[in-house]
């Protein structure tokens, strides 16, 4: 069993590479690897997307890798391997970002990602910190995580889905924020689940376990 946790030089790997190693070996989840080659990809049995800076950069960055993003919608949308975006990776699965300039994701997700606009004007953008889940829906990854538990938040804008059966979890931030989404063998969530400690682990290994 293969996870391949995906490189295109958007973002530090190394505390996410830990985590899935680790909840790995407690897991018996097989083997980690971080790449950057489509044929990693071809051949993995889960694909891990993280993400960290701006919408339009990371996808231009996907897009340059050499053929990666083929390769992840093929064994995703084709073959339906499981798969989890993490942060801006879990952005990318919308229609649009309108992050700076109107880019386009990947369409897997029906929906846009826009700025966070917090009713109260006393909450700081970015949304930064621990805040609370609220479980909106039940699936297999979110498995002993329960609204109240506590996930790591670094971001200035979100993912606003167009169709609700799709936000899985979200937090309360002078308006809701989605946390997770989700359809089929697809997976995303804002927060870092490597920087969210026991919920955090938790859905890595239930993630390692997943068999959509």
């Amino acid at each position: 069993m293969l996870t391949v946790l995906v490189d295109y030089e958007s973002g530090n790997l190394h505390s996410a590479e830990k985590a899935f190693q680790r909840m790995a070996i407690e897991t018996g989840g097989g083997e980690i690897i971080v790449s950057a080659r489509p044929e990693d990809v071809a051949r993995a049995d889960r694909i891990v997307l993280p993400g960290d800076g701006a919408f339009p950069a990371c996808r231009k960055a996907l897009g340059d890798a050499g053929g990666v993003f083929d390769a992840i919608e093929e064994a995703v949308t084709r073959q339906g391997r499981p798969f989890l975006g993490i942060c801006v990776g879990m952005q990318m699965m919308a229609s649009w970002g309108r992050e700076y300039v109107d880019t386009p994701g990947f369409g897997w997700i029906e929906g846009e990602v826009v700025r966070i606009a917090p009713a109260d004007p006393a909450l700081k953008v970015p949304h930064m910190g621990w805040n609370d889940l609220v479980i909106d829906r039940p699936h297999p990854v979110l498995e002993g995580i329960a609204t109240g538990d506590h996930a790591y938040f670094v971001h200035s804008y979100h993912f606003r889905t167009a169709n609700p059966a799709e936000r899985l979890a979200h937090v309360e931030y002078g308006g809701d924020i989605t946390a997770i989404i989700g359809r089929d063998t697809m997976i995303g969530t804002q927060f870092h689940p490597e920087k969210s400690q026991t919920a955090g682990l938790r859905l890595i290994a239930n993630f390692l376990r997943w068999t959509p």
